[in-house]
C-alpha cells in the first residue's frame, strides 16, 4: 500500500509513477549540477571544506562509525589527486567490500585509486615525475618541437610543484600537444605516457590501530623513518573492531575487550611521542567532535608537509558499547576530560614546530569512561572489586601521557 506522502521522506511507489513525476528527469538535473560550489568560502574552513564533493560514499561501515567520516574528510581535500592504500581492518572492508567499493570519482574522472603498498607507490610515482623531468627537458632542448609544446611544458614545469586547480589545466593542456608529437618523438611518446603526473599525488595510507601499534608497527615504522612523502591516518578505536574486538596496544587501562576480560592492566602506547622523536615527521592527534577545524588543519598540514605524517584519529566504535548515534558528542567529552589529547607537530616549519591545542581537563574524566560500556561492563567481570582503581590508574596514565607529550612537544 501507497503511504501517505505527507511529512514523510521515504514512501512506496511505483516506477512508472516516479516516471510520471518526472524523476528521471530530476535526476539528470541533479548529476549535471557544477560540484564544489564553495562561494567565499575556502576550502581551508570548515564550512568550505564541507561544500566540496566527497569522493567516499555510502560505505558498508557500522551506523555511526567514528572513522569514515575521517576518511570522507581526506577525499574532500585531496580525493581528485590520492592514492589510497590500506592495511586489512575495518577501513578495508568498508573500503573495499566488492563488487562495490565506496570510492568515486568525480566529473572530471579523477578520484582516488586504491594500491597495495603505500611506500611502494610513493617510490613509484616519484620515479614516474623523474623520469617524466628527464623526457620534458629533452624535447625542450631540441630546436625540432613546436614553439606552442614547448611553452605548454615551460607552464607544466613552473607549477611543478603545485596541486591548484590552474596545475591540473597545464597538465590537461599539454596532454594532446604530447599525444599529437609521439608518434615522431621518443621523448614525446614517454612524456605524453606519463602525462598524468605533472601534477604530484598525494599517497595516503589507511589503518586502524591494530595494524599500526600492534602487528604491523615494524612496517610502519621503516616506511615512517624513511623519510618519504607518505601520509598514514591511524583510525584509533583503541580496539581491533573488525575480528570481534579484541585488546590492542591502543586500548586503555581498565577497557573490557577480548584477551582483556578482566580489564586492560597496562596504559596506552604511547605512538605520538615515539614518531616525535625521529624529529621529521609531522605528527597529529584529533578528535573530529572536539575540535573540526583542529582536525581539519591537521590534515591540510600533513598532507602539504613534504615527508612523511602520521594522523592519530580518535575514532568511537561500536565496540565502545555507545549510542553511536552520538559519537562526535563522544569525541568531544573525551578531549574535554583529558581522555584523548590534541595536539600538532610540523617539523616544516621554522618556529614554534609544536603546538598543543588541548584545554585544561575538566574533571570528567571518570563520568566518561561511566559512559561507555567498555569501561564500566568491568563491574560485571571477576575483577568488579578493582574497577575503581583501574579506573582512576586509566586516568593518572592518560593525564601522564598529555603531560609528556606537552612537555616534550616544547622541546623540540
Amino acid at each position: 500500500p501507497m503511504a501517505s506522502k505527507d511529512n514523510k521522506a521515504l514512501v512506496w511507489g511505483t516506477l512508472e509513477e516516479a516516471r510520471q513525476h518526472g524523476e528521471i528527469e530530476k535526476v539528470k538535473f541533479f548529476e549535471e549540477t557544477s560540484d564544489n560550489n564553495l562561494g567565499s568560502n575556502k576550502p581551508t574552513t570548515v564550512k568550505g571544506s564541507q561544500l566540496k564533493k566527497p569522493l567516499f560514499e555510502f560505505s558498508g561501515a557500522c551506523a555511526g562509525c567514528g572513522e569514515t567520516p575521517y576518511v570522507k574528510l581526506v577525499t574532500q581535500l585531496f580525493g581528485e589527486r590520492m592514492v589510497v592504500a590500506n592495511a586489512t581492518g575495518c577501513s578495508s572492508i568498508y573500503g573495499g567490500t566488492f563488487p562495490t567499493i565506496p570510492y568515486c570519482k568525480a566529473k572530471n574522472g579523477r578520484g582516488p585509486a586504491w594500491a597495495e603498498f603505500g611506500l611502494g607507490m610513493r617510490l613509484a610515482i616519484d620515479s614516474n615525475r623523474e623520469q617524466l623531468k628527464l623526457n620534458v627537458d629533452k624535447i625542450l632542448e631540441s630546436e625540432q618541437a613546436p614553439a606552442d609544446l614547448k611553452e605548454a611544458l615551460k607552464l607544466c614545469l613552473s607549477l611543478w610543484d603545485s596541486t591548484e586547480p590552474e596545475a591540473f589545466a597545464a597538465q590537461d593542456a599539454v596532454k594532446p600537444l604530447l599525444e599529437k608529437g609521439a608518434p615522431h618523438c621518443v621523448y614525446a611518446a614517454k612524456a605524453f605516457e606519463l602525462s598524468d603526473y605533472f601534477v604530484d599525488k598525494s599517497v595516503w595510507i589507511f589503518g586502524g590501530d591494530g595494524w599500526a601499534y600492534d602487528i604491523g608497527f615494524g612496517g610502519l615504522d621503516h616506511v615512517l623513518a624513511s623519510g618519504r612523502n607518505v601520509n598514514v591516518l591511524v583510525l584509533d578505536t583503541e580496539v581491533y573492531s573488525n575480528t570481534g574486538g579484541q585488546a590492542s596496544k591502543a586500548t586503555q587501562i581498565g577497557a573490557v575487550a577480548q584477551f582483556a576480560a578482566n580489564g586492560k592492566r597496562v596504559g596506552k602506547k604511547n605512538m605520538g611521542l615515539m614518531a616525535m622523536s625521529y624529529g621529521y615527521i609531522y605528527v597529529a592527534s584529533c578528535s573530529m567532535g572536539a575540535n573540526r577545524q583542529q582536525t581539519l588543519n591537521a590534515f591540510i598540514e600533513a598532507e602539504a608537509y613534504k615527508g612523511p605524517s602520521l594522523i592519530l584519529a580518535y575514532a568511537p566504535c561500536i565496540n565502545h558499547a555507545i549510542d553511536m548515534m552520538f559519537h562526535q558528542d563522544e569525541q568531544k567529552k573525551a578531549v574535554e576530560c583529558g581522555y584523548v589529547p590534541l595536539y600538532r607537530y610540523n617539523p616544516g616549519l621554522t618556529e614554534k614546530r609544536f603546538s598543543w591545542d588541548s584545554k585544561d581537563p575538566n574533571g570528567q574524566f571518570q563520568e566518561f569512561l561511566a559512559g561507555q560500556g567498555r569501561f564500566k561492563s568491568l563491574r560485571n567481570t571477576a575483577a568488579a572489586a578493582e574497577a575503581d582503581d583501574l579506573f582512576k590508574q586509566c586516568e593518572e596514565n592518560a593525564l601522564q601521557r598529555s603531560d609528556l607529550h606537552k612537555k616534550f612537544g616544547e622541546l623540540l
